[in-house]
C-alpha cells in the first residue's frame, strides 16, 4: 500500500535544515504507527514537488533514513518502510497530547449519553446458545435474492435511483409498494404524501418526538417499554408519564388526563409481548379523543404472527387522523438495513420530511430501490413465511423446555413474535445472571433497561428464539435453569 502524499507536510515551526526536518517527519510517522512496515513512500521527485524543496534534499533525507534502517530500497520500485524499522512504542496516549484542553463538562450544551440502552455483544453468533433478540439468523435469510435485487438496483435502468439526490423525497417504487401492499394488510389506506421512509423505527420515533413534543408537553409511555424510546423522549425534554402495562397491554383508564402524545406497541408490547385486544384498542381511541391527544403506534413485529392473523392496526380504526403509525423492515428483513416508515396526516408528514431533510436528506437511494425490488418480487413474503414456520417450531421447543425446568414465563405473544418475557425469582439480578451465563456460552437479555427509575426491578429478562437453532434450545435452557438455581441459593 502506498502512503498518500497528502499526509506529508513540513511544520512552519520546525527547526533545523530542510533535510533534517524531512527525516524527522518520516521517522515520526513510523514511530507513531502512522506509516507501517512495507508501505511505499512517494518518489523523491513527487515529494520534493509537494513540499516545495529541491529533489536532492529529499534524496539525501531518504538516504540517511535508509542507512538507519527506517527505509529500504527495492529495485526499480522505490522506497518502502523497512521491515526492520523501529516498532511504535506500546503506551496509552496522554489525554492532552492532542491539544484537547477544553472543559467539556461546561462546553456541552446537552448530553445524550447516560440512558439505559444496553450494550449487545457484536460476537453474539460465536455463542452456542444465543437467546439474543433482534439479530438475523443466516440460515433463514435469503442471501441470493437480496444480492440479485441489489445488483438489479445497480443496473443502468435504475441509475437515477442510485445517484439522484431526492432532497426531501423518497424512492417512488418503495413508497408505492408500502401504500399498495404493506399498509392495506394492516387495514390502512394512505396517499404517498402521507408516508415517509425513515432510517428504521427508532429514527421514525425520533422524528415524531421532535415534531410533536416540547418542554411544556407530556408524553405517556408504557412501563416497561422500549428503552431507546424512553431515551429519545428524555432527550426531547418533554414531561414523561409512565403507565404500567397489564396482560392486555396499555390500559386506557390509567392514562393521565394531561397527556399530549401516547406511545404504544399494541401488536406486541415491547418487551412483554402483550397483545392489545380489539375492544381495548377502541377504548384507547375513545380516551385519546376525550383527552384530545395523539397516539403513536409502533406496530412492532406484526409480521411475525405465526399463531394466527394479527389484530387490525390501531391506525386502521382511526377516523380522525389521531394515530401516527410506525413500521419497519429492519426487524423482518435484517436489522442492519435500517429502513422503516412513518404514516400520518399530510401536515405531520410534511414537518417530519423537512426535519429529516435537514439532518440526513433521505435514506440512500440504492438501499430503497433494492428493498423495493425485494418486496415487489415476492421475496419478502417468502422470507416472512419461512421465518414464521421456523419460529413456530422453535417456540414450541422453548416452551416445552421452560416448562420442564419450571422457569417463570411472564409474557408471550398471542399471535407469535420472536421472544418470551421472563421473570426470575425475587432476589435474582439478571445482569449478574447474564454475566455468569456468558461464561457458559449462553446469551440472555437482562430486563432492567426496559424499566424507568432507580428502583427498576432487576429480576426480569428476555429470551429470543430468532437466532438459535431448535436443537440447541433445550440444552441452553437447562444451563439457564442451573445458573438460576445457583443465583437463588
Amino acid at each position: 500500500m502506498a502512503i498518500s502524499i497528502e499526509t506529508f507536510f513540513l511544520s512552519p515551526d520546525g527547526e533545523g535544515t530542510l533535510q533534517a526536518r524531512i527525516q524527522q517527519m518520516i521517522a515520526h510517522g513510523i514511530l507513531s504507527g502512522r506509516f507501517r512496515k512495507g508501505e511505499k513512500l512517494p518518489s523523491s521527485r513527487k515529494l520534493a514537488q509537494h513540499l516545495g524543496v529541491s529533489r536532492i534534499t529529499v534524496t539525501l533525507a531518504y538516504t540517511e533514513l535508509l542507512a538507519n534502517d527506517y527505509l529500504e530500497s527495492r529495485d526499480r520500485s522505490g522506497y518502502f518502510v523497512s521491515e526492520n524499522a523501529p516498532e511504535p512504542p506500546q503506551f496509552t496516549p496522554n489525554p492532552t497530547s492532542n491539544g484537547d484542553n477544553i472543559d467539556w463538562s461546561r462546553a456541552l450544551g446537552r448530553r445524550f449519553t447516560g440512558g439505559r440502552t444496553p450494550t449487545k455483544p457484536l460476537d453474539w453468533s460465536s455463542y452456542r446458545y444465543p437467546f439474543i433478540y433482534g439479530q438475523t439468523d443466516p440460515s433463514l435469510f435469503d442471501h441470493a435474492n437480496w444480492r440479485h435485487c441489489a445488483l438489479q438496483a445497480l443496473g443502468q435502468k435504475d441509475f437515477s435511483a442510485l445517484t439522484t439526490d431526492y432532497f426531501d423525497q423518497d424512492d417512488p417504487k418503495l413508497i408505492e409498494f408500502i401504500a399498495r401492499h404493506t399498509l392495506p394488510r394492516r387495514g390502512i389506506l394512505a396517499q404517498p404524501d402521507e408516508i415517509l421512509v425513515t432510517m428504521g423505527a427508532q429514527n421514525a420515533l425520533w422524528l415524531t418526538a421532535q415534531v410533536l413534543l416540547t418542554q411544556r408537553r407530556t408524553a405517556a409511555i408504557e412501563e416497561p417499554c422500549y428503552h431507546a424510546l424512553r431515551d429519545i423522549l428524555t432527550q426531547s425534554r418533554c414531561h414523561l408519564s409512565a403507565v404500567e402495562v397489564d396482560p392486555n397491554g396499555l390500559p386506557p383508564e390509567a392514562l393521565p388526563d394531561h397527556a399530549d402524545v401516547i406511545f404504544t406497541t399494541p401488536s406486541h408490547q415491547s418487551p412483554t409481548n402483550a397483545t392489545m385486544p380489539l375492544d381495548r384498542r377502541k377504548a384507547l381511541l375513545d380516551k385519546a379523543r376525550e383527552m384530545d391527544a395523539l397516539i403513536v403506534e409502533d406496530d412492532y413485529e406484526f409480521e411475525i404472527s405465526f399463531l394466527g392473523s394479527p389484530s387490525p392496526a390501531l391506525k386502521s380504526l382511526d377516523t380522525e387522523g389521531r394515530v401516527i403509525y410506525v413500521g419497519s423492515f429492519s426487524k423482518s428483513i435484517f436489522p442492519g438495513l435500517r429502513l422503516g416508515y412513518l404514516v400520518g396526516s399530510k401536515q405531520f408528514i410534511r414537518e417530519c420530511r423537512a426535519l429529516r431533510a435537514s439532518v440526513l436528506r433521505h435514506p440512500p437511494g440504492h438501499i430503497q430501490r433494492t428493498a423495493a425490488y425485494f418486496l415487489s418480487l415476492g421475496h419478502y413474503d417468502s422470507l416472512i413465511r419461512r421465518m414464521g414456520q421456523v419460529f413456530a417450531r422453535r417456540r414450541k421447543v422453548m416452551e416445552q423446555a421452560l416448562a420442564d425446568h419450571g422457569l417463570g414465563v411472564e409474557g408471550r405473544g398471542v399471535f407469535g413474535g420472536s421472544s418470551i418475557w421472563m421473570r426470575a425469582p425475587k432476589g435474582v439480578d439478571t445482569e449478574e445472571l447474564d454475566h455468569a451465563l456468558r461464561a457458559r456460552s449462553v446469551l440472555i437479555e437482562p430486563g432492567r433497561t426496559f424499566f424507568r427509575g432507580p428502583g427498576a426491578p432487576r429480576n426480569f429478562y428476555r429470551l429470543a428464539y430468532s437466532s438459535i437453532p431448535s436443537e440447541h434450545i433445550p440444552e441452553g435452557i437447562a444451563i439457564l435453569a442451573q445458573e438460576l438455581a445457583k443465583a437463588r441459593s
